[in-house]
């Protein structure tokens, strides 16, 4: 039986020093596809939906992540106060903001 193990080791102690670098190549592709389908269209909607809630101002219509269509009626640092139907307000927290729909919304629905 020794000589069966000896030969795989002779086998491994053989191998070309270039197969580490192959190796490493289907890894790294993984990582760049990773990169370009996931982790960079993330990032970039998340830098859109930061810009769009550091331009919310008073009057602007908007969707809140829960579905809520209301009218802002004042904004704060971290909240904003919005209007959902006459005299019926709500304290909601900025980033929970989906969107900002066309101004007249609200009259249309």
């Amino acid at each position: 039986m020794d000589f069966f193990i000896q030969s795989a080791f002779a086998q491994d102690a053989a191998a070309p020093a270039g197969g580490s670098l192959a190796s490493l190549l289907p890894l790294v592709f993984l990582f760049v596809v990773f990169y370009f389908l996931l982790i960079r269209p993330q990032t970039k909607r998340a830098k859109e939906h930061k810009q769009m809630v550091d331009a919310l101002a008073k009057g602007d219509e908007i969707v809140t992540n829960g579905g809520i269509l209301a009218k802002i009626t004042e904004v704060g640092e971290n909240f904003v106060v919005a209007e959902v139907s006459p005299n019926v307000e709500v304290k909601i927290q900025r980033m929970a903001i989906a969107s900002v729909m066309p101004k007249g919304t609200m009259k249309t629905l």
